[in-house]
């Protein structure tokens, strides 16, 4: 198996399995595990605040110790045991601790494969990452499409079996043969890994954080409460996965095209576009609170999403160094993946309270912001 096949059934596994967990947990705790939307918001935020602290200091450090193959593969291990001890817990509290011990495990898989990825292009064995990575794309609309049909036909206990027999075979894939370079103990550098500190150096990264954690800081909402949202506004239960899944399918075709057809555009024009795209689509959902409109406004996800990321991933291959590269993922996603998502999944939740359509208009609060400091980039990168 070649490195692109290799990356591409990771990508495809993992996000196999994130197309179970991200667009259904919160809906399977609601009417599962019998909670309130409010509680199971809460406790969505813990897991978040959970995944922020392993992929922001315990990956790195791994990363620095162990080679990304082990690392892989003991993520892959304490994501099925936290997925098994979900069968116990009934209480708000026991909740609380495996989503908590669930994150600190399943989450960081992302970037994890994000950095074996980047590992590879820098190493001249993976020639384009956009290629490999609509594979997940490809895995979570698969599993999205063929899950809603169970739900539809058997409940909401589906999804939690399916998320057992998904990890089930990440874990084995795990310990299959890897290229070589990610089987490799890292070496230790001191000048290369002398802290945090040395990412101030690297040309406008806070500026590019910042817009990133925005951007996906306002999917809040979607990730947690579209599918309750799809529910509100009658759509049918077996079409829900099919318009869950036009997002990621919009998200596919940006993946494979993205590195032949914005080969020539700059981070910051990725990320303008980006934004405002973000904007348009909540303000869709919000002003149109239909079926139609929502299937609609999810084809900008592959600008909300796919593109903010993709400029990220640009930015890290071009200027980040090889022992730099798990702190910046860590950040990453701790940051824009995590903790700012933490933070607006209850605002949306208290938003949704109120009324449904009020958790996706808020998230506009981030996205008018990176539209400004986009346009800001834009302005000054090639200085």
């Amino acid at each position: 198996m070649n490195t692109h096949q290799w990356m591409s059934t990771r990508f495809f596994s993992f996000f196999l399995t994130w197309g179970i967990f991200l667009p259904y947990w919160t809906g399977w705790l609601v009417h599962t595990k019998e909670l309130s939307v409010t509680d199971a918001s809460f406790i969505m935020s813990m897991g978040l605040v959970a995944r922020g602290l392993s992929t922001l200091f315990a990956f790195p450090y791994l990363s620095g110790k162990f080679s990304n193959k082990i690392i892989l593969q003991g993520a892959g291990i304490g994501t099925l045991v936290a997925v098994l001890c979900y069968i116990p817990a009934q209480s708000f509290s026991s909740l609380l601790l495996v989503t908590i011990f669930f994150h600190f495990f399943y989450p960081p898989l992302m970037p994890i494969l994000d950095t074996a990825a980047g590992t590879l292009v820098q190493n001249n064995q993976l020639k384009h990452y956009g290629k490999s990575r609509q594979w997940g794309s490809i895995g979570f609309v698969s599993v999205g499409i063929i899950l809603s049909l169970f739900i539809a036909l058997l409940g909401d206990d589906v999804i939690y079996y399916a998320l057992l027999l998904g990890v089930a075979v990440l874990v084995y894939l795990g310990f299959r043969e890897a290229p070589a370079v990610l089987s490799q103990k890292p070496a230790a550098n001191p000048v290369e890994t002398s802290g945090w500190l040395k990412m101030f150096h690297m040309k406008h990264f806070w500026l590019v954080l910042l817009i990133v954690i925005l951007l996906q800081a306002a999917h809040a909402s979607y990730y947690n409460y579209g599918y309750l949202y799809l529910q509100e506004i009658n759509a049918p239960g077996y079409l829900i996965g099919v318009i869950i899944n036009i997002a990621v399918l919009a998200e596919i075709v940006f993946f494979s095209n993205a590195d032949r057809s914005f080969k020539r555009f700059s981070i910051g024009s990725l990320l303008t576009i980006a934004a405002f795209g973000s904007t348009l689509r909540w303000i869709l959902v919000f002003a149109f609170p239909n079926v139609i409109m929502f299937s609609i406004a999810q084809v900008l996800h592959a600008c909300s999403f796919a593109m903010a990321h993709y400029a990220f991933m640009k930015y890290l291959i071009r200027n980040v160094p090889p022992a730099q590269v798990p702190k910046v993922q860590g950040l990453y996603s701790a940051l824009a993946l995590s903790w700012s998502t933490a933070v607006f999944t209850l605002f949306g939740g208290f938003l949704y309270e109120i009324k449904p359509g009020y958790a996706f208009l808020g998230m506009i609060v981030c996205t008018l912001p990176a539209v400004v400091l986009a346009l800001r980039y834009r302005s000054i990168e090639v200085k």
